[in-house]
């Protein structure tokens, strides 16, 4: 008890570290930004860092944007679900919001597929995504009640229950169109930062993130103070079941937005606030602005790390690459931590 009273009032010298970490990140993330945006690959596979000409400075501007909403959007979702449900496993697609996002989209194509639609070599399924993520998200958060609130382990197996549902309704509808448009939908599940998007879809994207991290760092006071338990928590004045049913509306709204604007992008809001704790510490402020940061930075790494990998078929889509990338690194993260309680 008495070591979660400290963790809330915030000591000096924590403060610091913090402070001094975010500072750290945000360097790091600005970096990285801008080498992804001069990093170049010819045609003849020579890599080069240099200021990109005007006709392709629009298209790496709009993937760097994609980067800092997905990653950020994916990291500070994360950081809000495993404080929300106090489960380090837990990451945005565990709400079910991904796999409903790929059945909205599987539909659409399956719709335009029977209609003749599907044709053209760039069709925008970001507003099918979304619908799809929103539906999932509402079904678990109905399902998931507790005399009248949000469980944190009921909402854990309803969006378990919920992503399987989908899943099946995927395969489902993948087994029913036309192989061309497996592709497609093949193409989008691998997640990629959209170079041509559309100025609104962005703006509307980065607003949602935007206004998530407003509401995260105006509760993180409560969520500090929730540390202690539910029902100390109530007793320091925290509305714990409102709070609860808030935060999952806007881990699940900025996942929604992300999984839209870049199809799905795996282990990313599962490693940033892990990375984060350990470099910002565990008081919320800190914490939910760095794994924001740590999200920033693993998407526009990845990103640019793809730019110069090419195994003969294109380039390596992101998802992919965060999936090899991250899933070793959050084996040896979770085996750092079990050695420091061991230890």
């Amino acid at each position: 008890m008495s070591m979660l009273a400290t963790s809330i009032s915030m000591p000096s010298a924590s403060r610091g570290r913090g402070v001094a970490s975010l500072i750290g990140l945000g360097l790091f993330a600005l970096a990285i930004s801008l080498l992804r945006y001069a990093i170049d690959r010819s045609p003849e596979g020579v890599i080069s860092l240099a200021w990109p000409d005007p006709a392709w400075a629009d298209f790496r501007q709009n993937a760097i944007l994609s980067g800092l909403i997905v990653g950020g959007g994916l990291g500070l979702a994360g950081a809000l679900l495993q404080s929300l449900l106090r489960n380090p496993l837990a990451s945005p697609y565990l709400l079910g919001v991904s796999s409903g996002a790929g059945l909205g989209v599987m539909a659409a194509m399956a719709i335009g597929a029977s209609a003749g639609m599907v044709s053209a070599a760039r069709v925008d399924w970001s507003m099918p995504a979304m619908l799809g993520a929103v539906g999932a998200l509402s079904l678990v958060l109905a399902l998931g009640r507790r005399n009248g609130w949000p469980d944190p382990v009921t909402v854990l197996l309803a969006g378990v229950v919920v992503a399987t549902i989908c899943a099946g309704g995927m395969m489902l509808l993948q087994h029913l169109v036309p192989m061309d448009v497996r592709g497609r939908f093949l193409t989008w599940m691998m997640g990629t930062l959209p170079e041509i998007t559309s100025g609104m879809q962005l703006l509307l994207s980065g607003v949602v993130v935007l206004a998530g991290l407003i509401a995260a760092l105006l509760m993180a006071r409560w969520l500090d103070i929730s540390l202690l338990g539910d029902d100390e928590a109530r007793t320091l004045g925290v509305p714990v079941e409102a709070m609860r049913l808030a935060l999952l509306i806007v881990a699940g709204m900025m996942t929604a937005v992300t999984v839209a604007l870049a199809g799905p992008i795996g282990f990313i809001g599962l490693i940033a606030p892990h990375v984060a704790r350990r470099l910002a510490g565990h008081h919320h402020v800190v914490f939910l602005i760095g794994s924001l940061l740590v999200g920033v930075i693993l998407v526009i790494g990845a990103d640019s790390i793809r730019q110069v990998i090419d195994l003969g078929t294109g380039r390596l889509p992101i998802g992919v690459l965060t999936i090899l990338v991250g899933g070793p690194m959050f084996l040896w993260l979770l085996r750092r931590e079990v050695h420091s309680r061991e230890g």
